[in-house]
């Protein structure tokens, strides 16, 4: 009776290993790793995935996506700001562009909590913005003289536009090699905010977000800066929908001109990308 017994617990605990979920190890589910969109988007989100997966070329081997900018410093974002304008910036203005870029990229970043936690295994409840440098091209134009940021002037792109020290930026140094830097690795910067004086549109990849300088500007009170919004989209990898919508979409914030705030659409895009790329971080 006794190896009865023996023998028929010992079946119980195989088949309970057998059908438990992935999640329940040590008796505890792990809630945040669940992945559950609601059911009118499942379609829509799955046709996404299905076109990124087919037109990027290089999706899983490319390193520098804003997942992985954030990963790197381990919960936070460097910027730095190009200023490619002769327009003046006092210490108020250059205060009001840093509060209102902390709360923008903050938006993208709430998209990934819930009830105050990271979604499906999103390590982060909050990722501070850290802004270390401001480029121009003359000096005079920032009109203080402060050293809460570093500044630089006469560094200019192929195209003769300002920016911060290469030596200094994760898109020249990916391998997160600062030691040229002249501040280290707390001084690099991410990404940049380049504000061109007559830009229309925008544009936005790893490398950060551009726009019109009196755009950006002009736009600082409002509640959401949705051409800086669209741009961050694109730096964590989010596609552009130019000539098509998925079923049932009409109105969203990646499909340009259709939306001007992040939707749940949005937010459901960027949490599947964080889904398909979470394993090369160990989660």
């Amino acid at each position: 009776m006794r190896r009865h017994l023996a023998r028929l617990l010992t079946v119980l605990a195989v088949l309970a290993a057998a059908f438990a979920s992935p999640g329940m190890a040590n008796g505890k589910a792990r809630a945040a790793d669940e992945w559950n969109p609601p059911g009118h988007l499942v379609q829509p989100r799955n046709e996404v995935w299905n076109h990124v997966e087919s037109t990027y070329g290089n999706l899983y081997g490319f390193r520098n996506y804003g997942w992985d900018q954030v990963m790197a410093n381990r919960g936070s974002v460097n910027y730095c700001v190009r200023w490619e304008s002769d327009a003046p910036v006092s210490a108020a203005l250059r205060d009001r562009i840093h509060a209102a870029l902390k709360k923008q990229f903050g938006k993208w970043m709430a998209a990934m909590t819930e009830n105050g936690k990271g979604h499906n295994a999103w390590p982060y409840s909050n990722v501070p913005v850290n802004i270390v440098g401001w480029a121009v091209k003359n000096r005079s134009t920032l009109q203080w003289t402060d050293n809460s940021v570093d500044i630089y002037t006469n560094v200019l792109d192929g195209g003769g536009s300002p920016q911060c020290a290469p030596d200094c930026g994760r898109f020249f140094h990916q391998d997160g090699n600062y030691s040229k830097c002249p501040g280290g690795a707390a001084r690099h910067y991410d990404q940049s905010l380049w504000l061109t004086k007559g830009f229309q549109g925008g544009a936005g990849g790893d490398w950060g977000q551009r726009m019109g300088q009196e755009y950006f500007t002009g736009a600082l009170n409002q509640e959401n800066i949705h051409i800086y919004l669209h741009e961050v989209g694109h730096t964590f990898g989010l596609d552009d929908f130019y000539d098509w919508s998925p079923t049932g979409q009409c109105c969203f914030l990646m499909k340009a001109g259709s939306a001007t705030q992040i939707t749940e659409f949005d937010k459901w895009m960027a949490r599947d990308f964080w889904r398909h790329l979470k394993s090369r971080y160990g989660l």
